[in-house]
């Protein structure tokens, strides 16, 4: 396998050229943008495996081009990682509900940074190797959906959904197990890993989107009140 190919969206020349050192010092192929505009005509070529999007960019901006890759077929499963200015609350969440996979604030470690972009590209690897045994992985059909997890594809009636990464982790971890109760931070472990740091109001978005998304049958996610939530048995 080749080396990965990040892209960087971010317009301060400083922290463009420190990510891309440690990037390159870790083995990474490096592309460059200044704008969200630059950033998303050098995603439309091609061979881009993850995305560092700073949050707050000239002209359009982080949250914007977010939503452009996540809605588009051919880029929406390309993880995004932002770089954000501020640690507050408000600003994680509305990149996370915008379909960011994960996020870090600066001032960053590099070391962490890095750690966290393996991790991203981890995940897809193990997605992606999943369509390999995809027929003797079992599809779970409940309250309409079709949840494939060799194909990594959810239909509702038929017609397919088009999930953010975290989404179809959160569904198809409910939906596993029907009618078991899951605390939020059981679920980010479960769909994150142990080394991702996010607050529980962030999942609480993520379910919001994905009952959005499913509509009507949104309403077999149910919350449990000071626990969690679980899919309707």
């Amino acid at each position: 396998m080749g080396k990965a190919n990040i892209l960087i969206v971010e317009d301060d020349e400083d922290i463009q050229q420190l990510v891309s050192y440690n990037l390159i010092k870790s083995g990474f192929h490096v592309t460059c943008a200044d704008t969200g505009e630059e950033g998303l005509q050098k995603l439309q070529t091609g061979g881009i495996d993850c995305v560092l999007l700073d949050l707050m960019l000239p002209g359009m901006s982080g949250l914007e081009v977010c939503r452009v890759i996540k809605k588009s077929e051919s880029s929406a499963a390309i993880p995004i990682l932002m770089l954000t200015a501020k640690g507050e609350e408000d600003d994680v969440v509305a990149g996370l509900e915008c379909g960011a996979d994960d996020y870090v604030t600066k001032p960053f470690s590099p070391r962490v940074l890095i750690a966290r972009v393996k991790a991203l590209l981890r995940r897809r690897a193990e997605q992606l190797a999943d369509l390999a045994p995809a027929e003797k992985v079992e599809t779970i059909i409940i309250s309409g959906l079709e949840i494939h997890p060799g194909r990594h594809e959810v239909k509702l009636h038929g017609s397919q959904l088009q999930l953010t990464m975290t989404e179809y982790g959160v569904l198809l971890l409910l939906a596993s197990k029907p009618g078991w109760v899951y605390t939020r931070q059981q679920i980010i472990d479960a769909v994150r890993g142990y080394d991702f740091l996010v607050t529980p109001r962030a999942i609480d978005v993520q379910v919001f989107g994905l009952r959005k998304k499913m509509g009507e049958a949104g309403s077999s996610i149910e919350t449990v009140r000071g626990v969690g939530y679980r899919f309707k048995a």
